[in-house]
């Protein structure tokens, strides 16, 4: 008996037939990646660009490093913020992680709060019947 007949190669010849079926797992893995991982950090890149590029004097905002301000001035590269009374810093524009109130924006003023006569609450028909020792 040969050697061969018993153990057949059977590794060699799928490969040698389909080079397609080797690169096929590489492939989907990388096509899923893409879906999963850098697509969505291109929107969050894109949304974040825009709201950089909306900045304007009076916005409050919080900076990456979490200092809350005030814009005064807004640049094409650089944003001026007031932090406190008489205290203002120069910050880079990418440097602003997220926009808290904006000044076009109407403040959402709370509505007056209108007293309700309140009714009196009916007595409970329940009647607790334990008994005590």
């Amino acid at each position: 008996m040969a050697y061969g007949r018993l153990f057949p190669v059977y590794v060699a010849e799928s490969a040698s037939s389909n080079p397609l079926g080797l690169f096929l797992p590489f492939i989907l893995i990388i096509g899923v990646m893409y879906f999963l991982m850098i697509r969505p950090q291109q929107k969050r890149r894109r949304e974040a660009m825009e709201m950089q590029n909306k900045l304007g004097t009076g916005d409050e905002v919080v900076t990456i490093g979490g200092l809350h301000g005030t814009v005064v001035t807004a640049e094409s590269d650089v944003v001026t913020l007031e932090i406190a009374p008489d205290v203002v810093v120069r910050f880079a524009r990418p440097a602003i992680a997220r926009v808290v109130t904006r000044a076009a924006e109407p403040a959402a003023e709370a509505e007056p709060v209108v007293a309700e006569p309140v009714a009196d609450e009916p007595s409970s028909p329940v009647v607790d019947v334990r008994k005590q020792d």
